[in-house]
This record gives structure tokens, sequence and C-alpha cells, in this order.
């Protein structure tokens, strides 16, 4: 199955360059060539949203008593993972865009700022992982720390709706729900997002994974701790 995904994965990824590069039109009056950047750059950011949107989800998950399992701090800390890196593709991809079409690299764009805050919250939540305590107590104050990082999230949306801001307003998501973008365009577009979110998935799990691993390594040290301290009391 999860074979199956994986080459489902690569193939629409594979489709996806190629309406990319090839069957759309470029937009001289957008940045010419520069506008293929948009199906880069708009699949990251709906990432960025899912990634934080589930750490967010399995956090209140984890500081609600009866719904508690190790699951759901793992599961927020794989998804935070991936949301880090996709939130650095969005910025560098928009920046890599705004130069040709703004004339610099960055601006200090309601946009802009409010996403960049977002990802150094969240690299400050991965690196608030790192630090040294039990499983429970570090998944609480995790889990605190996540829900004040995903404050930003709604801020970050609505920015270019709140202020004045160089960034255009949502091509999709905006208040009149007016999709800004039809034909081999928007097919393109669809691809991107449909394909990121699989990408997204897989890279979850494998994650995940990995931080079951990690945690059974981590437990397995902690007990042969005790076992030795434990012995070396009962030897003395």
């Amino acid at each position: 199955m999860k074979r199956a995904f994986t080459a489902a994965t690569v193939v629409l990824l594979g489709v996806t360059v190629y309406l990319a590069l090839v069957v759309t039109p470029s937009r001289p009056y957008q940045g010419g060539e520069a506008v293929r950047l948009l199906y880069l750059h708009v699949p990251a950011a709906w990432i960025a949203y899912l990634a934080f949107g589930v750490t967010a989800l399995a956090s209140i998950l984890w500081l609600v008593p009866r719904t508690r399992r190790p699951i759901w701090d793992l599961l927020a800390g794989a998804s935070a993972e991936v949301g880090v890196v996709f939130t650095g593709l969005m910025l560098a991809v928009g920046s890599i865009w705004g130069k040709p079409t703004w004339g610099t690299w960055w601006e200090w764009d309601a946009r802009l700022t409010s996403t960049a805050i977002l990802f150094f919250l969240y690299i400050g939540y991965l690196a608030l992982r790192r630090t040294g305590a039990t499983a429970a107590e570090r998944g609480t104050r995790c889990a605190i720390a996540a829900l004040v990082a995903a404050a930003d999230i709604p801020i970050v949306h609505f920015s270019v709706s709140w202020w004045q801001t160089l960034h255009q307003d949502a091509t999709v998501f905006n208040r009149d729900l007016d999709v800004k973008i039809d034909g081999s365009m928007a097919l393109t577009l669809l691809c991107s997002v449909v394909s990121f979110t699989m990408l997204y998935g897989l890279l979850v799990l494998e994650r995940l994974e990995v931080a079951r691993l990690e945690e059974g390594r981590e437990e397995a040290a902690l007990q042969r701790a005790i076992s030795e301290r434990t012995g070396g009391a009962v030897t003395a």
C-alpha cells in the first residue's frame, strides 16, 4: 500500500512538473517565466498551513487527558518538522519571484513578515522538543508552545486583507471566494496542491516512524541506566 502511494505521488509530481514547465503559458505582465514559481509557492504555503494545523490539533489531543497518547506528541513534532521545511521553501520561492516582480528580494510586507515570524516560531518549537525532559513533560510544554505559535497562522492568512500590502490577495481562498485562475493554469495548480499534499503525507509517515524508533531508543537507554544504577546500589 505504501509503495503504491509513493509511486502515485512520484507520478503526480512528475505530471505537475510537466504541466508547469511545458503546458502552461508564461505571463509577461506577471514576471514572465517567473510566474511558473506559482506552482511551487502556492502548494508550499498550503502545506505549511496544513502541517501546522495538524501540529495544533495533535497538541490539543495531547493536552486533553482523555485523548492523551504518545502518538499525538510524536505526530505534532513530525508534522511541524515538515511544515518548517515547506515554510522555508515558500519564503525562498517567494523571494525569487519577488525580485523580477517587485524589484527586490525582500520587503517588510505584512504577509512576508508574519510568515517569517511563523517560520521562526516553529523553529523554536522544534528546538524546544530537543531539550532534556521526560516524554510527558516534553509533550505538555511543546503542545502549549505549538498552540501559541498557531495563533500566527490566521494573521499570516488574513494579513493581505487586514493591511495594505505588496503581496496580492489570495488566488483561491480570498474573501469573495473568487478563483482568479482558470484553464491549464488552474489544472496545474490543482495537480501541484494534490501532489504536494500526498508528499506531505509520505514525509510525515516516514518521520513518524523515525520518531518512534528514537523514542524506543531513548526509553531503552533510560531503562538501561536505571538498571545499572540499581545494580550498583545492590552490589554496594
